[in-house]
């Protein structure tokens, strides 16, 4: 059982998480022009906050994740609000090649920074991706490693820029990105910080 399925039952009673999706979700809508026709995939989508605020505005969402139980959380609540175009999957695409039809839309909050080859990733989502296909990456720009802790193994946020130009390197043009959150969180007993939140919009050549 790893970190994610034991957080996965109460990662909805957390207010900030659901604020935070609708943001993300608000700005996606404002970026990038959406409509039923699409099929989006949500790349670690956890409970699938931000797909169930988008699927009136898309098709078929699949909604990934590598956790067992985020899994399950979201095939609860696809069946309790018969959300038929919210597709729930467990699949692990860091270690899997995605064989299946590609994808209009790409999104992922708050995700990159657990992963480990940055550039392996984007190189997937780009094959994923269907001709003028976007991609949606909110994360957080670099901090002092405060955020998680100093025994985190992952990323300690991004510079959207140099994101921008990885991205540019492996095909994908009109770039941009903008701040769409603020989280503020205790990291001590004395001590409250504030992480600001990325998005980054691309669109595949």
């Amino acid at each position: 059982m790893n970190e994610f399925d034991i957080k996965a039952a109460g990662w909805d009673l957390n207010p900030m998480h659901i604020e935070r999706s609708a943001a993300v979700a608000e700005l996606i809508r404002k970026r990038i022009p959406l409509n039923r026709s699409m099929r989006a995939l949500e790349f670690g989508a956890g409970t699938g906050l931000t797909s169930f605020l988008l699927q009136n505005d898309l098709g078929e969402i699949i909604m990934m994740d590598s956790s067992t139980e985020m899994v399950r959380i979201m095939t609860e609540k696809t069946k309790g609000a018969d959300a038929k175009n919210l597709k729930p999957l467990f699949f692990n695409l860091e270690k899997n090649d995605w064989e299946d039809e590609k994808f209009d839309l790409i999104m992922t909050q708050m995700v990159l920074h657990h992963v480990d080859d940055i550039e392996g990733i984007i190189l997937k989502f780009h094959k994923m991706l269907s001709p003028h296909g976007h991609l949606a990456v909110a994360d957080l720009y670099p901090e002092d490693g405060s955020f998680h802790g100093m025994d985190f193994s992952g990323h300690r946020g991004f510079d959207p820029g140099q994101l921008s130009g990885l991205l540019k390197q492996h095909g994908y043009t009109n770039i941009s990105h903008e701040k769409c959150y603020v989280i503020t969180r205790e990291i001590t007993q004395t001590s409250i910080k504030q992480f600001d939140i990325f998005l980054l919009v691309a669109e595949r050549n």
